[in-house]
């Protein structure tokens, strides 16, 4: 079902490195797991060399440019499912080893898929400037409006944006705007 993948693991706890390291091997194998304390000891690899990358949020938010292009490939470890993120991809921690490893089926799954469908797509001009009035806070409608086009190609914009950076929610796009320049 899973390709051998190659996995970074950049977590300080060693207890967690080592537990997800556990998990990934006796239940996803073939992988190939490297694991770092910091972001510092993992940055004399390649940039594109590994296939995942699971790290905590203040690493990733520190890091973000780095990450955020990778943001279907990077996996958040968080203590509670409801910590805002601006990735795809969380993963709770504080919960039982059968939803871990069910959350993890799923995010590998995931992450073959959306990274096969959103490799080398970029937002267009219009989907740029869509995503500006939506960080502004700007309702459909009143987005439809300013740029003079319907409402229909407002919400196609919207799905579009999100299936392009594998991003659902207002924090996480504002996150993505902000950190590529699209506002201040």
């Amino acid at each position: 079902m899973f390709y051998s993948k190659k996995i970074a693991i950049i977590l300080p706890d060693a207890l967690q490195r080592i537990g997800l390291r556990s998990l990934l091997t006796d239940y996803f194998s073939p992988v190939e797991i490297s694991h770092f304390v910091s972001f510092a000891s993992f940055q004399p690899f390649e940039k594109d060399y590994f296939d995942l990358y699971f790290t905590l949020p203040d690493i990733l938010v520190i890091h973000s440019d780095y990450f955020l292009p990778k943001r279907n490939q990077t996996i958040c470890i968080v203590n509670n499912g409801n910590e805002s993120v601006p990735m795809p991809s969380v993963l709770p921690v504080n919960t039982s080893q059968e939803e871990i490893v069910e959350r993890l089926r799923t995010i590998l799954r995931e992450t073959d898929i959306s990274y096969a469908q959103t490799k080398g797509k970029e937002l267009s001009a219009r989907e740029k400037d869509v995503l500006r009035l939506i960080v502004k806070g700007m309702i459909n409608k009143d987005i439809a409006d300013k740029l003079y086009i319907s409402l229909n190609t407002v919400l196609t914009h919207r799905k579009n944006i999100t299936a392009k950076l594998g991003i659902k929610t207002i924090p996480g796009l504002t996150f993505y705007a902000i950190t590529n320049g699209l506002i201040t």
